[in-house]
């Protein structure tokens, strides 16, 4: 988020945050209750993103902040879209081997998929 938060100061733009929750399947569970780890996990990313508002304005930056349930790589494309992204700016686990290829990078499917708008990493 600093660099995100110095980047908007420094060229006197706004930024969009986006914290997105990955869809939940739980068809092989029946006692699960994924409703109620929605709802937490929704809880989680409304505090995260609230915090983040408060570091934006005590900087002066002007940030829109949303939460969205989907596929995560999907979900930052299309608000890269619909908000007229100048730039999208993500933060990399570091993951490498195994644990890339079990896990996936978000960071690298959204890469592939935004052709015409720039990605920047900050690990």
């Amino acid at each position: 988020m600093r660099h995100a938060v110095s980047l908007a100061k420094q060229n006197n733009g706004k930024l969009v945050v986006l914290h997105v929750i990955p869809p939940i399947d739980v068809t092989d569970i029946e006692t699960f209750r994924p409703e109620m780890v929605l709802q937490s996990l929704k809880k989680e990313g409304e505090q995260i993103l609230s915090d983040i508002k408060v570091t934006c304005t005590d900087h002066g930056v002007e940030a829109e902040t949303r939460l969205e349930v989907g596929i995560p790589d999907e979900k930052i494309c299309e608000v890269a879209d619909t908000a007229d992204a100048d730039l999208i700016v993500m933060g990399s686990h570091g993951r490498t081997g195994f644990g890339k290829v079990f896990i996936g990078s978000i960071t690298e499917r959204v890469i592939s998929k935004e052709k015409c708008r720039p990605v920047l990493v900050v690990k």
